[in-house]
């Protein structure tokens, strides 16, 4: 355990728990502000894509497998369409509730890893992700309805934040296949390139009828914000690739669930939502999961 602790994959995933929340508090202050969840995506991936074309030029790599360019391309389309669904929910939802159900992810991740990516999880494993989800049913649950109730399926927020969670959850399978032929490095620049390439184009379609004034106006005014995403999401990119290069996805998107406290916690402090405690709660349960993940793995 106490190498674990010290290692550059326990870094990056100290580092993924901390960012991903700030990330997330942008883009809902931002929908806040009426940008559009498809345009906050694809300047968030613009911002990230000018760096990486520096990084590039003094160095474009060679002979890169086929096997790069066609994962790309399904990690890229199902990772625009997870960062859709996550802005529309954050548009909608509450931070505090949002996040802590993207815990689901983990168990989406296992049952398609084992046949992506071949990896079997032990029982310590199983146990530290199950007992994540079951600490989000404190956190979705509803005082008003006697606790767990299915209506909250019907919220279009809670709708909107499983399909994100989905999507990011098979996004990953295909991440950890193009580190594997490649590097954590030229990952991310898939990921920034490619993301700002299928997020242009669907944003081109849904507003081929409309000025692109409005956002152009939004933009300007809140750059600050927006320059702010950009590095906050292009480190928690970053941090998840080198977490997923020492450990396997479904443990590692796990782990990262241990951010649902920080959701919770900025949920009230920026956004003045409720039901702390109970929330703080299930999060609770959450972390002692993510704990047995580490010690067991």
């Amino acid at each position: 355990m106490l190498l674990f602790l010290i290692s550059t994959t326990a870094l990056a995933i100290g580092v993924r728990i901390l960012v991903n929340p700030i990330s997330n508090v942008f883009q809902k202050y931002l929908t806040q502000r009426q940008a559009h969840p498809l345009f906050i995506v694809t300047s968030t991936y613009g911002i990230l894509s000018i760096g990486c074309l520096l990084y590039l030029l003094p160095d474009t790599p060679q002979n890169l497998p086929l096997s790069f360019w066609y994962n790309s391309i399904i990690f890229n389309a199902l990772g625009v369409a997870g960062n859709y669904f996550l802005v529309k929910s954050l548009h909608q939802g509450d931070l505090s509730v949002l996040g802590p159900i993207n815990a689901y992810k983990a168990l989406v991740s296992l049952l398609f890893g084992l046949f992506l990516l071949g990896e079997i999880p032990n029982l310590w494993g199983v146990g530290g992700i199950l007992l994540i989800i079951a600490g989000s049913y404190f956190v979705i649950s509803q005082p008003s309805t006697q606790g767990f109730s299915l209506v909250i399926f019907k919220q279009k927020d809670v709708q909107y934040r499983f399909f994100a969670l989905f999507f990011s959850a098979i996004d990953a399978l295909y991440l950890k296949k193009i580190i594997i032929a490649t590097s954590a490095d030229l990952a991310f620049v898939s990921w920034c390139l490619g993301g700002f390439l299928f997020s242009f184009i669907a944003f081109l379609y849904t507003q081929k009828n409309a000025s692109f004034r409005p956002h152009f106006r939004i933009l300007k005014k809140y750059k600050w914000y927006f320059l702010a995403l950009g590095l906050s999401s292009g480190l928690m990119q970053l941090s998840t690739n080198y977490a997923f290069e020492g450990i396997q996805v479904s443990y590692a998107l796990a782990l990262f669930q241990i951010s649902a406290l920080v959701s919770v916690l900025f949920g009230v402090q920026f956004f003045e939502e409720k039901q702390l405690w109970r929330k703080l709660a299930g999060a609770s349960v959450m972390v002692v999961g993510a704990v047995l993940i580490i010690l067991f793995k």
